[in-house]
């Protein structure tokens, strides 16, 4: 729902990369008044500018107008915003709301059902798997929106489609006080993000906003192997099911011993037919089914799941080079992806570890490397990387040189073995994005 004090007054929007820009589009198109600022000017920003203000914004860069923001009716943040940013202090002494442009869209999306998978790890990749298991369904879009995809402010543009896939990440979360997802996944919990957050327990906080608008009409889908999931979940009103690799009472498990995934009791994929690396992988795709309407039938499912891809950066496959399987897995921005990847790629592995730090700690690594070929340690991260890991495996030190690291880790593989990106850090050391990065590894390796 839409206040009417919003209509009546001027629609702050701070951050004009992806998703502020479409928040501008959006709420022109529904006729408010539009202020949009940001404090990077950078040639990018300038053709956003020069669009929105075409289209009757006022646009302000390389500053806020932390008065202005304080005057409006409300203030919309893109989700690289920081919530001690100015113009967020500046609204909040204001009595002004502020909300997420994930909050904004989804109030102009009133009649679709808003699957939204949030998590550490794994909420991309299902968000993905559940949109193509929706569009084969023909239930709504096969492609994800918001933290992924198209901000939803795009999709908010068009005609609402029945269901649509979301993913949410904790930033987006942070100021969602009217989403209503009608189905709810959380994948899983661990530690993230501490260069953002001053604990632990202040980003799980932001995860846990997932439930805030629960009701008894609300379903989620949540890890049966996640302790802290069920915890946070456990008190939340509506339907939970559960997906598990390891507990066959949970509507969604893998049958490990027959080598299925099974919904409900019934059998629907042989694991060799799910294309992803990893069990992890596994529990995403479990995550995916039970999202879906029950009156969808075994075998639509069971063909989407069979035809879905790995997404780009994800575990990704580049090429096999004289033996050595080369995978990027450059979104693996944290430790605990990190883990999972090593132990997704079933060969000998020189894995690719540097970057941004993001607070974690790499010693949590060293038993998964224990039977590792090898790390590269690059990046700005990279003292840290080796000092964490001396002992545990082979450790090379690469520097910031990206096409001298992947030499390094070409000599150390050797045939049968996989050289894995997986940097457990942040890219923005070395790279414009984690996108960026794998981009660059990818054509590396495609070099070769």
């Amino acid at each position: 729902m839409i206040p009417a004090a919003w209509r009546q007054g001027e629609v702050a929007v701070v951050g004009l990369a992806r998703s502020g820009r479409a928040a501008c589009a959006l709420l022109r198109r529904r006729g408010f008044r539009v202020y949009g600022s940001d404090r990077a000017e950078t040639p990018a920003l300038a053709e956003t500018a020069t669009a929105l203000r075409a289209a009757g914004c006022d646009i302000e860069l390389g500053a806020h107008d932390l008065a202005r923001v304080a005057r409006a009716a409300v203030v919309v943040l893109s989700p690289g915003v920081s919530p001690d940013a100015a113009p967020v202090a500046a609204a909040a002494e204001a009595g002004v709301p502020v909300i997420s442009e994930l909050d904004l869209a989804a109030r102009f999306l009133d009649g679709t059902h808003l699957v939204v998978t949030t998590g550490t790890k794994g909420k991309s990749t299902t968000s993905a798997i559940i949109a193509h298991l929706l569009g084969a369904a023909g239930l709504g879009p096969p492609a994800a929106a918001g933290n992924i995809g198209s901000p939803l402010s795009d999709v908010a543009m068009g005609a609402a489609p029945a269901w649509l896939a979301v993913e949410a990440s904790s930033f987006q979360l942070h100021d969602c006080p009217e989403l209503r997802p009608a189905v709810g996944v959380l994948t899983n919990l661990s530690a993230d993000h501490l260069d953002r957050y001053a604990s632990v327990e202040a980003y799980y906080a932001d995860k846990r906003l997932l439930f805030r608008q629960a009701s008894e009409a609300s379903r989620w889908v949540l890890n049966g192997d996640d302790a802290g999931v069920l915890a946070m979940a456990a008190p939340v009103a509506g339907t939970a099911e559960r997906f598990s690799l390891e507990h066959r009472s949970a509507p969604g498990f893998f049958d490990r011993a027959a080598g299925w995934l099974v919904r409900r009791g019934t059998p629907l994929l042989r694991r060799a037919d799910l294309a992803l690396l990893g069990d992890h992988n596994v529990a995403n795709a479990l995550a995916a089914v039970l999202v879906l309407p029950a009156e969808v039938d075994r075998d639509t499912v069971a063909r989407g799941l069979g035809t879905f891809r790995p997404l780009p950066h994800r575990l990704e496959p580049v090429r096999e080079v004289r033996g050595v399987l080369w995978v990027n897995d450059s979104k693996a921005t944290t430790i605990s992806s990190c883990l999972s990847a090593i132990k997704s790629v079933e060969r000998p592995v020189v894995v690719l570890i540097g970057g941004k730090d993001k607070g974690g700690d790499f010693a949590a690594l060293r038993g998964a490397l224990a039977g590792a070929r090898g790390v590269v340690a690059y990046g700005e991260a990279e003292p840290l990387v080796a000092r964490a890991l001396d002992g545990a495996t082979t450790v090379v030190r690469g520097g910031r040189d990206f096409p001298d690291v992947l030499a390094r880790a070409g000599a150390l593989a050797r045939p049968g073995d996989a050289v894995l990106l997986s940097p457990a850090c942040a890219s923005f050391d070395m790279f414009a994005s984690a996108e960026d990065r794998g981009r660059q590894f990818r054509a590396l390796v495609e070099a070769m």
